[in-house]
């Protein structure tokens, strides 16, 4: 299948499955609502799963924060979270937690003369960006960094989320383990008091927003990067190697990953170790309910996700995610067994 490469694709495939939304579900058709981080790739599944099934999947990309809250009061399907959710918590609102792929946040920025590529950021300058310190393009710690970037003496226009989102929360979380500033002011959630900075809504939002904004610096997943053609930076990495936000770094972050001793599949991908490995990484979840309202629903979510595994990887790697491999796949298909009422 063809990438995507535009933002009016994303958007009418967007108002594609929003449109979906509205239309009466029928008895196999399954909703789902939340992260905006795994919708590229959600759509793309739902398209051929549709074609090869006849069933559809009406997903809402709003948002983890909406994902979570809308699982809780059981108004949907499945709710979908980038923020992985403790066990504990999971017990509380009766849902288990499993990922599908794993994917990169990439900071992109919109400067004249400037290309994907050119610009390298490291962790502490990033948190310094967006505490409101760092204010202008030009300043010393950049182009300390950029020496051969032609920087200029423009005011930074910092993009962040303004809804409840997991991409926040890899964001966050990973400049809270970078600066202490960060972890101690703002701290790492999937909504925080943003000390500098516009919001938008959506990976959708911060894209067009700085694909329109001079000067404009922001964060998304590497899918809406590559959509909307935005100038991506490269960053610094724990092992202190500057590397770009590729397929292959992203599987060097997921390598150690041992999903079959996290419990509740809990596991945050952020400032891993590795020489190879991008330093903002993470997976997306699926919550899904133990005892369903509707079984008939939710079996066939647990069909559709199973397909997903099986034949949706190539359609994942075309988008630049990470398949789950075949070994964690069997572990979650395992948790839906033993723990899920309404099991194929």
């Amino acid at each position: 299948m063809k990438h995507w490469t535009t933002r009016s694709a994303i958007w009418a495939a967007a108002g594609f499955i929003a449109a979906a939304a509205f239309v009466p579900a029928q008895a196999a058709d399954i909703s789902g609502a939340g992260a905006t981080f795994p919708y590229p790739i959600y759509a793309k599944w739902a398209d051929a799963y549709k074609k090869e099934t006849g069933n559809g999947l009406n997903y809402q990309s709003i948002g983890s924060g909406g994902g979570i809250k809308q699982i809780t009061a059981r108004t949907v399907t499945f709710g979908a979270s980038d923020m992985p959710l403790q066990p504990a918590e999971l017990d509380k609102i009766g849902v288990i937690q499993f990922p599908t792929v794993m994917g990169g946040i990439v900071p992109v920025v919109n400067l004249d003369g400037i290309k994907s590529g050119d610009l390298t950021i490291d962790g502490p300058t990033l948190a310094k960006i967006y505490l409101g310190e760092i204010k202008t393009w030009d300043d010393p710690a950049l182009k300390k960094q950029n020496p051969n970037a032609k920087l200029p003496s423009q005011a930074i226009a910092l993009v962040h989320r303004s809804d409840g989102s997991g991409t926040t929360f890899i964001f966050t979380n990973y400049l809270s383990k970078v600066s202490a500033d960060w972890k101690s002011t703002v701290g790492s959630n999937t909504s925080v008091e943003w000390p500098a900075g516009i919001g938008a809504k959506g990976n959708e939002g911060v894209a067009n927003n700085v694909a329109q904004t001079k000067g404009a610096i922001g964060y998304v997943e590497t899918a809406y990067a590559k959509q909307n053609k935005l100038t991506t930076t490269k960053m610094v990495n724990k092992d202190g190697k500057v590397v770009a936000a590729t397929s292959e770094a992203i599987m060097s972050a997921a390598a150690g990953a041992d999903w079959a001793k996290a419990p509740g599949f809990y596991m945050i991908l952020t400032d891993s170790a590795g020489a190879a490995s991008w330093p903002i990484a993470g997976a997306t979840f699926i919550l899904l309910p133990k005892e369903p309202k509707d079984t008939a629903a939710t079996s066939e979510a647990l069909k559709f996700f199973a397909w997903a595994y099986k034949n949706g990887g190539k359609m994942a790697e075309s988008l630049d995610y990470i398949p789950m491999p075949d070994s964690v796949v069997k572990l979650i298909e395992a948790k839906w067994k033993s723990d899920v009422k309404a099991a194929m």
